[in-house]
């Protein structure tokens, strides 16, 4: 049968994607099909890239009747209408208008990443060892690298096909089997592993994907005659439906293969890779398909935003440093405005907007506890977490913290509150280089969680729902609390 979306759409081919698992996986009882956190399983086991994050984004998007819209042409756009655009295939911009929207009034955003931290392929992959056949990688962003050993990996992104008849087309894929392996050394060749694992990762953390002798009982080509392994790019071509021979180039991720599933003994963990940060896109999504409804009564644009590139810094034309974001705060005033519109219409839509900046937080941990501030433990179970630091790598305020404080007070939706020791580094977010680039109003919030950058993370089954009440209770009514307060008065 037919493959279907998160939400049980019809989904259209993602280049090759292929599942063995069933995507509406049957849990026990205690937790019902339609939950939220058996949805998000379904959404990240799908989503094993920000390519195919954002093309699952997409889907559920065209599903429900979301025009999209190309960066590259004009943009005609109207109140109640509903829009969508990416850029690289990997950063996305949702956006709904308000059907009483008026020139110069805000924009809310909730903007969070669709990267996290893995090994990605090298331009040249192809590797051997001892008669083993190895893939050539690249460390991407500040992972956990030791938990990437001894686990079952494959690959997933995107790839460029040139086709015989002279189209050239990106494609997806996903390899559903396990494909590679990093193998730890045994205790009893390194004694000192099992109290001090130390690897170097440019020469020990390379996936090994076959033995050679291997490949040539099969009959593959010379391995001199490309940039990979030749039975990695024919198993490639035969997943999105080419020629190993119309594939020009490839952007792929090392990934884990196993399931992303809900466990504990009282089914109340999430265990899976990736939940930083596609939790914070799940939820941010469910919760605008959620308030369709109230869109007929709404004055403000409802945006979500989410860059590739956050766990490297930013730094890329489709990251949140770039002009992405700036961009969609002037085109979408701009072709919204009509006759007579005042002349500073686009810097007063700036000051009538605010930015949740949505990323992962950091729950106390029971074997850790110290590393906590003794005032600021965020908790599982117990809502989403308000970031702070006086030296802004967040970008929370006293008045951004009441704006969201109070939506929540509002509809009896728990928040907790995060500083980092003064002993310690503090991490940052895409919220500090959005407020600083566009002038916004920006807090910093997230979901709290256990071994961020691991390749297998876990949090709270109730925080899924406490995140989506949340942005419900922002979506109806920040803009009743704002125009109720203002700092500059």
């Amino acid at each position: 049968s037919a493959p279907t979306s998160t939400f049980g759409f019809l989904l259209p081919a993602h280049g090759s994607l292929s599942f063995s698992a069933p995507l509406l996986t049957i849990f026990p009882p205690l937790r019902i099909m339609t939950s939220h956190a058996n949805q998000f399983i379904n959404f990240v086991r799908r989503a094993a890239s920000p390519f195919h994050a954002v093309a699952e984004v997409a889907t559920m998007l065209e599903a429900e009747n979301f025009i999209k819209l190309s960066e590259k042409k004009p943009w005609e756009l109207k109140a109640g209408g509903r829009y969508f655009y990416t850029r690289n295939a990997s950063s996305i911009i949702v956006f709904e208008v308000g059907a009483q929207y008026k020139p110069g009034n805000g924009i809310k955003v909730i903007g969070a990443h669709t990267d996290s931290p893995n090994l990605k392929v090298k331009p040249v992959s192809k590797a051997k060892s001892q008669g083993y056949l190895q893939l050539g990688v690249q460390t991407y962003g500040g992972g956990l690298w030791h938990t990437w050993f001894d686990r079952d990996l494959t690959v997933a992104g995107r790839v460029i096909v040139s086709g015989k008849d002279g189209s050239v087309t990106q494609r997806l894929v996903h390899i559903d089997r396990p494909l590679c392996r990093v193998p730890t050394l045994a205790i009893h060749l390194n004694r000192g592993t099992g109290s001090d694992f130390k690897f170097n990762p440019e020469t020990q953390l390379r996936p090994v994907l076959a033995l050679e002798l291997k490949e040539q009982l099969e009959g593959a080509k010379k391995e001199d005659e490309g940039d990979h392994h030749s039975a990695l790019v024919a198993l490639i071509a035969k997943e999105i439906g080419c020629e190993p021979d119309e594939i020009t180039d490839f952007e792929l991720s090392v990934c884990d293969h196993h399931p992303a599933t809900i466990g504990g003994l009282n089914e109340e963990f999430i265990f899976a890779p990736r939940l930083d940060n596609l939790l914070s896109c799940y939820t941010a999504l469910a919760s605008l398909l959620e308030s369709k409804e109230s869109l007929a009564s709404e004055g403000d644009v409802r945006m979500l935003a989410m860059f590739d590139h956050e766990e490297i810094g930013s730094q890329s034309a489709y990251g949140a440093a770039s002009s992405l974001l700036d961009e969609a705060f002037a085109r979408i005033p701009r072709a919204l405005a009509g006759e007579g519109t005042s002349a500073d219409y686009l810097d007063v839509c700036r000051r009538n907007s605010i930015i949740l900046s949505m990323d992962m937080a950091h729950a106390i941990h029971p074997a850790y506890s110290e590393k906590h501030e003794d005032n600021h433990k965020p908790r599982m179970h117990k809502g989403v977490v308000v970031k702070t630091n006086a030296n802004q790598r967040y970008a929370t305020t006293a008045e951004t913290h009441y704006l969201l404080r109070e939506c929540a007070r509002r509809n009896n939706v728990p928040l907790q509150d995060f500083v980092v020791r003064n002993d310690m580094g503090c991490g940052s977010t895409i919220g500090p280089i959005v407020s600083a680039k566009l002038g916004v109003r920006t807090i910093d919030i997230g979901i709290p969680q256990l071994s961020m950058h691991s390749i297998r993370e876990m949090c709270g089954v109730d925080d899924v729902k406490h995140a989506v009440d949340l942005f419900n209770a922002f979506w109806k009514d920040f803009r009743a609390v704002d125009e109720s307060f203002d700092v500059d008065a």
